[in-house]
């Protein structure tokens, strides 16, 4: 599958497995409430919350609220292995949103950019719950078979994107440290 075909799967509503710069992903339109509801049925995982991947630093504001230390960190770390927890801007499926916040990234992956080029993806992590994430695309395609198609794509580093929930106050919190680390992150916010 190329990437233009790959797009097309995604308005369609269809399901998908491809590289990004941390781990093998799983996703689907962000904002297409059916497809989300498959994926999750599909990863057997309940809603609590998914992240977004956009195709630009810019884009992450129509998604997620805008704040200096958004700014501050996303200037730094994007497109790289970071997801910044935010409160949403606009309505989303259910399942993507958790308590009212989108988790949004821009991955430094050439084939996760153009697939998420104005189209908001999901970006969940290929393995369904409780299994460790694929390595390899045929270890998804073994999980997921004919329920997704997949795009392959140069592998990914197999760790997975930092996790930081920003307040409206500004004040952030680190929900998982991957491959930037805390220290990496709070120097940066110094500086």
């Amino acid at each position: 599958m190329e990437i233009n075909a790959a797009r097309a799967h995604l308005w369609s509503g269809g399901l998908l497995v491809y590289p990004t710069d941390t781990l093998w992903g799983l996703g689907c339109a962000a904002l297409d409430g059916a497809a989300v509801a498959r994926l999750l049925r599909l990863k057997l995982r309940s809603s609590n919350g998914l992240s977004v991947m956009v195709g630009a630093v810019e884009q992450l504001w129509e998604l997620g609220e805008c704040s200096p230390t958004a700014e501050r960190l996303a200037a730094r770390w994007m497109p790289g292995p970071l997801t910044l927890v935010l409160p949403a801007t606009c309505k989303l499926p259910t399942g993507v949103s958790r308590d009212g916040t989108i988790g949004l990234r821009v991955p430094d992956h050439p084939v996760a950019l153009a697939l998420a080029d104005d189209l908001p993806v999901i970006t969940t992590s290929a393995n369904r719950r409780g299994e460790p994430p694929a390595e390899s695309l045929a270890e998804a395609h073994r999980a997921f078979g004919d329920n997704a198609h997949y795009l392959d794509g140069v592998a990914p580093q197999g760790v997975a994107s930092t996790i930081v929930l920003i307040h409206a106050s500004g004040d952030c919190k680190v929900l998982r440290e991957g491959v930037i680390s805390t220290v990496e992150l709070e120097a940066s916010l110094a500086s």
